[in-house]
């Protein structure tokens, strides 16, 4: 038993590796150029922009999902100050999660680790490492943590279905299991009568 599951541990972990190096492959071919002679130049800038552009896209994406899940968007611009609306809870932690752990944004049990990071049940979270440390007046860390703590099992829950499904938007969705319907079974034999002789049946035994 213990075999097999170390077995399932090594598989799922040469998975996700794969996929990791999946990944990074389709971001070099999305960043890089092709010069005259043939050969890739790297781009990172572009690597970067598209990283950031697509974790924005993600988090308004979320809260069009869960339109009631905390914002946590009144903190203050160290440059301007004023509210920046777009620094919310998701987006830090989609940013937390991908820049500061550097954990992959497709796997259930990553976005676990991530959201008991904030419940002090795994990581501890450094606070000059926060998103929105070097930007904000006011290290938004506490406040997260908080509000992260204030949500039910099932809301947080929702929180990682909806981040899978938009990091995933290509994974097929798993149809919910149909009951089978079973057969009643049989009912049972009513009870015969006993059938007794009648007079005359005795001329059939006779040989």
């Amino acid at each position: 038993m213990l075999k097999t599951i170390r077995n399932r541990r090594t598989i799922q972990r040469n998975l996700r590796l794969a996929l990791a190096l999946l990944t990074g492959l389709c971001l070099f071919l999305g960043s890089a150029e092709v010069t005259g002679s043939g050969i890739f130049k790297w781009n990172s800038s572009n690597l970067v922009t598209a990283q950031v552009a697509r974790s924005q896209d993600v988090w308004r994406q979320v809260y069009q999902r869960l339109p009631n899940f905390p914002l946590e968007n009144n903190y203050l611009s160290k440059e301007t100050g004023e509210v920046v609306a777009d620094e919310t809870l998701v987006s830090r932690i989609i940013r937390y999660h991908l820049y500061v752990k550097n954990r992959l944004p497709y796997f259930r049990f990553d976005w676990k680790l991530t959201l008991a990071d904030y419940l002090g049940a795994n990581d501890s979270l450094v606070a000059s490492q926060y998103p929105g440390n070097t930007t904000l007046k006011e290290n938004p860390l506490a406040g997260d943590r908080a509000a992260i703590e204030k949500l039910s099992r099932a809301e947080r829950n929702a929180l990682i279905d909806v981040l899978i499904s938009l990091f995933n938007p290509n994974r097929p969705q798993t149809p919910a299991p149909t009951p089978s319907v079973s057969e009643p079974p049989p009912s049972a034999n009513p009870r015969t009568t006993p059938r007794f002789p009648k007079p005359g049946d005795a001329e059939l035994l006779r040989p």
